[in-house]
């Protein structure tokens, strides 16, 4: 719940970045910076972090204590757009349509509980379309599962409606279970061939059920304070389970929304929004700014880790964000922060 304070602050911070700058340059920086240490102060993060890239190069910002530039984190959900740049390849090279049915690669998967695999195409699950809840509903991301517990745990919840946004992890873990069908290697090993390695991502990883972070890192905490550094990243499986850096993050978003990794085609209908009725794409969301600007990214939220990555459309200016901590969920800090970073002050 956001404090007094924070209620007040973030309406005159958002004044601040919007006025005319004396000096008459941008103040793009501090600007961030405060917003971050927001994030400390009022956001209830031990420790928070940014690393902001364009082509006049790097900047690395930090607040609060035991968070550096170089740590390994959990960046959940963010796993999902590599997921989906994997499918979009797949489909790329025709190995895979996606108006294909969830029933034509895993016959029988989805055929209870109001769920029908035989209508649900590979598109509505990009899109969080598919009406599957999300199993998380009832394991709150603390139960380490298999990928077909994950789609039991949710064919047994009340189903959405077909055609509606609703976000559900359980359409990646299904996504997941489609790669595997189709290449005959899990997902993570195609996202290794596919993504990481062209790309150097030396700090990125999918785990499987390691609960250790690789060196260095820091420490996670939930919201109670308990320390949750080791997890086993079941609990997230295709979903969420990826393992990062900040610099690594932002390789692959530069990469991504610049073309390296998709044809013109799938790119764009990897941003396409019509099907989520402007929500979401496939992987990956926009969110418009105060100034006009829209950056495309994804968030992602795993215990003890929350973690945000944004680019402008061509992928020339990116930022990634993180705290050390899933408590944190205030977003009028989050969006002030994207403000600060992506529309600077001109005099």
């Amino acid at each position: 719940m956001p404090t007094l304070r924070t209620l007040l602050s973030i309406p005159v911070l958002l004044v601040l970045l919007f006025a005319p700058s004396a000096s008459g340059g941008a103040t793009t920086a501090g600007a961030t910076r405060a917003v971050l240490r927001l994030l400390v102060t009022e956001g209830g993060a031990p420790a928070a972090a940014l690393l902001d890239q364009d082509a006049d190069g790097s900047r690395y910002t930090a607040a609060g204590r035991g968070i550096t530039a170089s740590d390994h984190f959990r960046a959940g959900s963010i796993t999902k757009t590599f997921l989906a740049t994997v499918v979009l390849q797949l489909a790329a090279e025709h190995r895979l349509s996606l108006s294909d049915t969830v029933e034509r690669h895993l016959p029988g998967l989805l055929r209870e509980g109001g769920t029908d695999g035989r209508r649900t195409t590979l598109r509505a699950l990009l899109t969080h379309t598919s009406g599957l809840a999300d199993f998380t509903r009832t394991t709150h991301g603390a139960v380490a599962l298999t990928p077909l517990q994950a789609v039991h745990t949710a064919i047994a919840l009340p189903p959405g409606r077909p055609g509606r946004y609703s976000y559900s992890n359980t359409n990646y873990v299904v996504l997941g279970m489609v790669v595997r069908q189709v290449t005959g290697h899990p997902y993570a090993v195609e996202a290794r061939r596919r993504i990481i390695a062209p790309l150097g991502l030396t700090g990125t990883s999918f785990p499987g059920s390691r609960r250790s972070l690789p060196s260095p890192h820091g420490h996670a905490y939930s919201a109670d304070g308990t320390d949750v550094t080791a997890l086993d990243p079941r609990v997230a499986g295709a979903a969420g389970e990826l393992v990062t850096t900040l610099a690594d993050l932002n390789r692959f978003y530069a990469a991504l929304l610049g073309g390296r990794l998709l044809p013109p085609r799938r790119l764009r209908e990897m941003l396409g929004t019509r099907a989520a009725h402007g929500a979401y794409g496939m992987g990956i969301f926009p969110v418009r700014l105060p100034c006009g600007v829209t950056v495309w990214g994804h968030n992602g939220r795993i215990p003890g880790s929350y973690v945000r990555s944004a680019a402008t459309a061509d992928g020339r200016r990116v930022l990634t964000f993180r705290v050390n901590t899933d408590a944190f969920a205030d977003p009028r800090l989050e969006r002030a922060l994207l403000a600060a970073a992506f529309c600077p002050r001109t005099g």
